[in-house]
């Protein structure tokens, strides 16, 4: 006889769990043309630390974790180096990421001795008093530099700019738990940004979300990965994905479970626009960065 099956749990009751779960921002990943380059240019003109470097020859890649603190506490970049491939299309949908600092002039005056592409000087934001920046590293990635007197998390904006604003502000709140922590509509300037996290956008890192007026399509290229997010229940979690995208679009792209060599598990999705998410296991996470110590 074949066994019963486990209730379904409510809809509802199912929604609730990304606001009860244990969830964090842990790093955003995408591909370089020179593992090494970048990691001078991160640890140099940016102040940050490499964390861990692993190189897998069977699998012909290579990455590096760089970031301004420990992987256990603080948001960090993965670099990605495929072997033989040294330029990658960013495309036109990912914006940049950021990072806070107490004195912008001063930072950019570093990087600019030390060759660093600057793309906006720094000054106040038009319309605005906070002082910003635009530098470009060796891939062409850009970083805004913030003004900030102190923050906790220097390493702070991941910018994609997605279609229909109000699709996405609901679809990482419902699929994910985030807040949404800031909104901003410049009309003069034909957009509105939606900042999403997981705690006020002094404290933590956020998504950056932009929606340009009148622009719902953008490229993807093949440089920026996804972001991953910690979860106390890759499989739970995967539920409640499943549940939004089949509302407002999307889709899961890897069944949850362990990744096979690592342990570790995870499960992985695209948003409305394409996006791409990776959500692993909290527990997995930690014996993974104990194990490569």
């Amino acid at each position: 006889m074949a066994e019963a099956s486990a209730p379904a749990v409510p809809s509802n009751e199912l929604l609730e769990w990304p606001k009860k779960d244990k969830r964090r921002i842990l790093h955003a990943v995408y591909r370089v043309g020179d593992l090494d380059r970048t990691i001078k240019f991160y640890t140099e003109c940016f102040g940050m630390k490499l964390l861990r470097k692993r190189d897998i020859p069977e699998e012909k890649y290579s990455n590096a974790f760089l970031g301004f603190g420990p992987e256990e506490s603080q948001f960090v970049v993965e670099l990605t180096y495929n072997y033989g491939v040294d330029k990658y299309d960013i495309g036109t949908g990912f914006g940049h990421f950021a990072i806070a600092t107490p004195d912008v002039y001063k930072l950019v005056e570093e990087i600019k001795a030390k060759g660093g592409t600057v793309t906006r000087e720094p000054g106040p934001v038009k319309g605005g008093s906070t002082v910003i920046a635009f530098v470009k590293d060796p891939d062409g990635y850009l970083f805004e530099i913030l003004q900030r007197a102190s923050t906790p998390e220097p390493l702070c904006q991941v910018m994609l700019r997605v279609g229909d604003l109000e699709r996405s502000i609901k679809f990482y709140e419902k699929a994910l738990g985030m807040q949404l922590v800031k909104k901003v509509d410049r009309p003069e300037q034909k957009y509105s940004i939606a900042m999403m996290g997981y705690a006020p956008e002094h404290e933590t890192v956020v998504l950056e979300l932009t929606y340009n007026y009148g622009v719902t399509e953008y490229t993807k290229g093949n440089a920026y990965a996804q972001v991953a997010i910690s979860t106390d229940d890759v499989y739970k979690s995967a539920e409640v994905v499943n549940l939004v995208t089949q509302e407002l679009g999307g889709k899961i792209t890897r069944q949850p479970g362990p990744i096979p060599g690592l342990n570790t598990k995870i499960t992985s999705f695209l948003d409305p626009d394409g996006w791409k998410t990776v959500l692993v296991d909290n527990q997995d996470f930690l014996k993974e960065l104990e194990s490569s110590k």
